[in-house]
């Protein structure tokens, strides 16, 4: 396995002789070997090794007892520790994410500042040949675009220097021998096994099937990955060269342009991506409910014939189609009025903030999905009508008697009051409320085998 790794890290030169490289040591098997790999080559490359251990306060005494495992084999072999404790629940209440986002997030943070405390050039990661081909695989299940199917990087940049992983180009299988061989004991992680995890459920199901198919896939599956990152690469500096001919400002309306002709003349694959580089470079943070959807509608805005078109994407920017040009702005939202009569059907509509709302007639009755509402046709009065919120608007839902203030139910969610005319209703022609979208459904029944008309709520 050395043998592997060593040609892996010459060939990216992945490592310098003479530079401090942190470790980041869990105590599990794929770490543990990574640090002892290192430790072997210390003395030859005169690096300064600093193993990091991050206790994320998930799995109580189990994770304490794994700190002092790597802090007594530290102490053992002569490395240096850091360890540090990270409040994972307290962050995932605080932004609403999972617990494994929220973890990777905090652990990443972390690295970031130990490297600059430490003036590190390097922090080594055990991610290995396995890990790459579930990456892979989650990618392909959920991804659209070429960049988010790359795979893990073997190297790439974080604070004043880079996260490198020597060890992608070997399996897990060789690494616990490699520990079984050098007589470590690793610590296990039973949530390992948990197969409440996507990532855990192709770990067990999946990969041993791509394993009888390839015993190799793992190498395959890199090969593959670099190669797409290497494209990838290519084609960014080509869309960014492309943008910068093509984006110009324009200081006294505050609106930057694109001339829709010359923007159509490139290549596809480089209008997705200076698309998207464009709204990088737009926003200044992009928002997280930007979707392929976003792409495939601006896309087809410079198809469509019809002239005088506006998007609108999230947090204010509108994209305006105007005499063959394309006009970027931002436009403050929050306090504007939004209504749109719907009569003919299918159709999308999409909000002031991006997000979008599809409707369709169906025929089944029942469905129990936040963000997907059925109402018998025959109970309602087209036009349907989309609008924000006024004062005073009134509904009712199950469980209720009477009606109930938008207001109070929006304040019981605890939706804070900048966000509140985010919100969107759903009525009909006589103005009753059918759906506060995304918090309370009017519960209208119809009868059996008649049409329904469906909306569905795209984040």
């Amino acid at each position: 396995m050395k043998k592997k790794v060593l040609s892996f890290m010459h060939r990216h030169r992945l490592l310098e002789k003479n530079t401090t490289v942190l470790v980041a040591v869990s105590g599990g098997p794929d770490s543990m070997a990574l640090l002892h790999l290192l430790y072997d080559m210390k003395k030859e490359w005169n690096l300064r090794l600093i193993a990091i251990t991050i206790d994320h306060q998930l799995r109580g005494e189990e994770a304490l007892a794994d700190v002092r495992y790597v802090r007594d084999y530290c102490e053992q072999i002569g490395v240096e520790h850091d360890v540090v404790s990270i409040d994972v629940h307290q962050y995932m209440k605080q932004h609403k994410l999972g617990t494994q986002v929220a973890a990777r997030t905090l652990r990443y943070e972390v690295f970031a500042e130990k490297m600059q405390h430490y003036d590190a050039a390097y922090i080594a990661m055990g991610h290995h040949g396995d890990d790459q081909i579930e990456t892979m695989v989650m990618s392909l299940a959920r991804s659209t675009v070429l960049n988010s199917m790359t795979g893990i990087p073997y190297e790439r940049p974080l604070a004043n220097g880079s996260i490198i992983r020597p060890l992608l180009v070997v399996t897990k299988a060789e690494i616990e021998d490699y520990c079984h061989t050098y007589q470590l004991s690793p610590r296990i992680d039973p949530t390992n096994f948990e197969q409440i995890y996507t990532r855990n459920k192709i770990r067990h199901t999946i990969l041993p099937t791509l394993k009888e198919v390839n015993s190799n896939v793992h190498t395959t599956i890199q090969r593959l990955s670099e190669t797409l990152q290497e494209d990838e690469l290519y084609l960014l500096e080509q869309a960014e060269s492309m943008k910068k001919d093509l984006l110009t400002y324009d200081k006294a309306r505050q609106r930057w342009t694109i001339e829709i002709n010359r923007y159509k003349q490139y290549a596809l694959p480089l209008q997705r991506r200076c698309f998207r580089l464009t709204l990088d470079y737009l926003y200044e943070e992009l928002p997280d409910n930007l979707s392929h959807i976003h792409e495939t509608l601006f896309l087809h805005l410079q198809e469509d014939t019809t002239s005088n078109q506006v998007l609108h994407f999230p947090h204010g920017l509108f994209i305006e189609k105007s005499y063959g040009k394309l006009h970027f702005y931002f436009k403050q939202i929050k306090d504007e009025a939004f209504e749109v009569k719907v009569g003919q059907l299918p159709t999308t509509i999409t909000f002031p903030n991006g997000h979008m709302l599809a409707i369709e007639k169906v025929m089944t009755k029942e469905i129990d999905e936040p963000y997907t509402y059925r109402v018998p046709l025959s109970k309602v009065k087209l036009p349907i009508h989309i609008r924000t919120r006024r004062n005073g608007d009134r509904m009712t839902y199950k469980g209720l008697n009477g009606t109930k203030k938008l207001k109070d139910i929006l304040m019981d969610e605890k939706i804070p009051r900048e966000e509140r005319n985010q919100y969107y209703v759903v009525t009909d022609d006589t103005e009753v409320i059918l759906w506060l979208v995304g918090l309370r459904k009017n519960h209208i029944e119809g009868i059996n085998e008649e049409e329904y008309l469906q909306f569905t709520y795209i984040q």
